[in-house]
């Protein structure tokens, strides 16, 4: 059950961190990128995601997809939208003197964008990690056979509330080990941004 949980948020999640730095970056950096897509996310982000399951389940099917991509609609759009805040909080000096240095849009967003936002992008990451186990355990309790939040229906069914108990724990303990696992790589790709 663990394993089914956690293959469905490791490949959701990674969907949705995907579309959340690249078009955050691009949000962030180019005025016209944002244009094209702020009205768009703007919109989206509060349409609630568990509302889509029983259309997913409609167009997808009962398998994983369905699943999957509930983490991915209901993450993503946070997701870019704090990934945009990471790369707009670059300081205005560096952008200036890599201009006026003579660099170009794209050696900027490589080398001075890209590298400042990483312990920014590492710690959405980590805030927004939580909503893809919500995001989970919505998709596992509406259609799944395997899975962690399915093992809590079960146990409701059966009202083994120690055993309901216990699947709590253990997202607390997945959450717990995530967190800290995110915040080690953090300092280890980016010493130089530890608080």
């Amino acid at each position: 059950d663990l394993a089914a949980s956690a293959e469905r948020v490791a490949i959701g999640y990674s969907i949705s961190l995907a579309i959340g730095i690249v078009v955050g970056i691009g949000m962030g950096t180019f005025a016209s990128v944002e244009a094209l897509f702020e009205p768009l996310i703007g919109f989206l982000r509060y349409i609630p995601a568990p509302a889509l399951l029983p259309l997913f389940l409609l167009v997808l099917g009962i398998g994983e997809s369905p699943k999957i991509w509930l983490i991915v609609v209901g993450t993503a759009f946070y997701n870019v939208l704090m990934t945009a805040d990471v790369a707009r909080a670059v300081p205005r000096e560096m952008l200036h003197a890599s201009y006026t240095l003579g660099a170009s849009r794209f050696t900027i967003l490589r080398r001075v964008i890209l590298p400042h936002a990483v312990p920014g992008i590492i710690d959405v990451a980590r805030i927004n990690l939580a909503a893809a186990w919500s995001m989970l355990v919505v998709a596992e309790i509406l259609g799944a056979q395997a899975g962690l939040a399915y093992q809590i229906t079960l146990s409701q069914r059966f009202r083994a509330v120690d055993v309901m108990f216990a699947l709590l724990i253990v997202f607390g303990v997945i959450g717990l080990v995530s967190d800290v696992l995110l915040r080690q790589l953090r300092s280890l790709v980016a010493p130089w941004a530890r608080s």
